[in-house]
């Protein structure tokens, strides 16, 4: 039986990588090998691109949600728990849309004040400890 060398399936995988190699700099898109390696490459820093686009997304609505929150006194997570608290199911995306388009729909979401006042998550200005008042030096 003769030795199968270079038949059409060779080739087609070849032709493969070389199209999808055009574009590229010098050998990396004229020889098969150096080809191969970058296709290759190219194809690993493509999946991991498109999972950090959707990191960035998140990202980014929550940093418009927490903007939004802001503007009428409250922090994104004391927003976001109120929200779970109430059972309403909005994502993040739909709640950014709502912040950009719509800030005072965002506000009127949930069941919590919109006024600004005090964190209740910082100590009050009356110590109740044993300091009675004064402060630590």
């Amino acid at each position: 039986m003769p030795r199968a060398k270079g038949g059409s399936k060779t080739r087609q995988r070849r032709k493969k990588v070389l199209k999808r190699a055009k574009g590229y700099f010098g050998g990396r898109r004229k020889l098969y090998r150096t080809a191969a390696e970058t296709v290759l490459r190219a194809g690993a820093f493509a999946y991991r691109g498109r999972k950090q686009k959707k990191r960035r997304a998140r990202a980014l609505w929550i940093i418009r949600v927490n903007a939004a929150c802001r503007q009428v006194g409250l922090s994104y997570s004391v927003f976001m728990a109120g929200l779970k608290k109430a059972g309403i199911m909005l994502d993040r995306k739909i709640l950014a849309e709502l912040a950009v388009s719509d800030p005072p729909a965002l506000s009127s979401i949930g069941p919590w004040r919109t006024s600004p006042g005090p964190d209740p998550r910082l100590p009050s200005s009356r110590c109740a400890c044993v300091c009675s008042g004064a402060r630590a030096s």
